[in-house]
């Protein structure tokens, strides 16, 4: 037998003495996944609204429709508060009118013959005029049945009452000191067109005699009861028609800042002996109470458009649905390539951002074009406020984050291998 060679002892790493720095030993090299810059993730957010241009359309038209509602119940309602506005500053709000109230036991009070020249004696007024009820009819000839009066009034008016009520003549002249004692009338804006008279020179028949016309009016807002009224000279009245000389009605303008103190003082003086039965009122205030009627229906449309809205928000998270069911193969590729659960959660979260966002331009757009519509047919001037157009922007992006939540985990949480067996 052949001799066993000698083993050699493996000689033993030597203990390291204390003090000595231990070696480093190479750690394996961890892979980051990339990051998406905001370019990236605008290219890949779009991609799909790219390809898909019919149906991305037709979801961002539910969003603009409800956007557009918005803008345009925010403009319509500005424009026409802006033409309030321009009515008020150019007739003014410093109009009062007097009108004889009821008496004690019920019936119709009325206002003394002196009660003109009383009004006129207050301090901060400026102007007063005055209009009475005449009995009387007026017809366009004097063939016209006597009971088809088409519901026209007939006052007696003094001379200075455009100035009063901030009236304007559309035809002819208005009754001075010598037309306001011959047989001449000026129509109302609504009478002159019940009586199919548009001009001057023509003559009406009113209480039962030929009266010459001598204009027609403009609509006057603040008085709109002139507007359906045939009006006669005082001294006329008296003499052709038995007019007893009591006004029924008095328009009287006072410096702006006393009015509510010559509102208050009104009813003593133009009658000391009955001031209880003397209303007065302010005009330009049903011009502000149209306003408030106006910001209650403005609430109705505002609380429809954000229905609109709605459904619009689901109308994009249905196409965001349908999209990561077709795009599967996409999703898994991505994924295979690197592409993590938040980038794809990103993707999809853009593109939904980047449909509400469309519709919501589209909106303001059409809104817009809506109100500059509509107040041109009413001639209004176009007041959209800042507000509607950045709210109809900014009330987009939580649609378009809450209809794109679900899709966007739903593409994420697809792995690569079931989304690449996707047929």
């Amino acid at each position: 037998m052949e001799p066993t060679p000698p083993q050699r002892e493996t000689p033993r790493p030597e203990a390291p003495q204390p003090g000595t720095p231990r070696p480093e030993v190479p750690r394996p090299e961890v892979l980051q996944p990339a990051r998406l810059g905001v370019a990236d993730t605008l290219r890949t957010g779009s991609a799909g609204l790219r390809s898909r241009p019919l149906r991305v359309g037709l979801a961002a038209l539910g969003i603009a429709l409800g956007v557009a509602a918005l803008v345009a119940v925010l403009g319509v309602s500005s424009s026409s508060r802006a033409d309030l506005d321009r009515q008020l500053a150019a007739l003014g709000t410093n109009l009062l009118t007097v009108e004889p109230g009821q008496t004690a036991l019920g019936g119709k009070a009325r206002l003394p013959t002196e009660s003109i020249r009383m009004a006129a004696r207050i301090g901060p007024v400026s102007s007063v005029s005055a209009t009475g009820r005449i009995n009387a009819a007026i017809y366009r000839n004097d063939h016209v049945d006597a009971g088809n009066t088409s519901a026209i009034a007939v006052l007696a008016a003094q001379p200075g009452l455009p100035v009063a009520v901030g009236g304007a003549m559309a035809e002819g002249r208005w009754l001075d000191q010598g037309t306001s004692k011959v047989p001449a009338v000026v129509l109302g804006s609504r009478a002159a067109t019940k009586l199919a008279i548009h001009q001057a020179g023509l003559r009406v028949w009113l209480g039962g005699q030929w009266f010459g016309v001598l204009g027609v009016l403009e609509p006057v807002p603040l008085a709109p009861e002139l507007d359906n009224a045939a009006l006669v000279g005082w001294g006329a009245a008296e003499t052709y028609l038995g007019f007893d000389g009591h006004p029924t009605m008095l328009y009287t303008r006072s410096a702006e800042p006393q009015v509510e103190a010559v509102r208050t003082v009104l009813p003593a003086s133009v009658n000391p002996q009955n001031p209880y039965e003397v209303r007065v009122s302010r005009p330009s205030d049903a011009l502000a109470a149209q306003r408030a009627t106006r910001h209650t229906l403005d609430r109705l449309l505002l609380g429809l458009g954000a229905v609109a809205l709605v459904v619009g928000g689901v109308g994009v998270a249905n196409t965001m649905v349908i999209s990561v069911l077709e795009r599967r193969g996409e999703i898994g590729l991505r994924r295979a390539l690197g592409a993590t659960r938040g980038q794809i959660r990103l993707q999809f979260l853009t593109e939904s951002l980047l449909l509400a966002a469309l519709g919501g331009l589209g909106g303001v757009l059409l809104g817009s074009l809506a109100t500059a519509g509509y107040a041109a047919t009413q001639h209004w001037p176009v007041a959209i406020p800042l507000v509607a157009w950045l709210g109809g922007l900014v009330v987009t992006l939580p649609i378009g984050v809450v209809a794109g939540i679900y899709p966007a985990i739903r593409a994420a949480r697809l792995t690569p291998v079931s989304a690449l067996n996707t047929p």
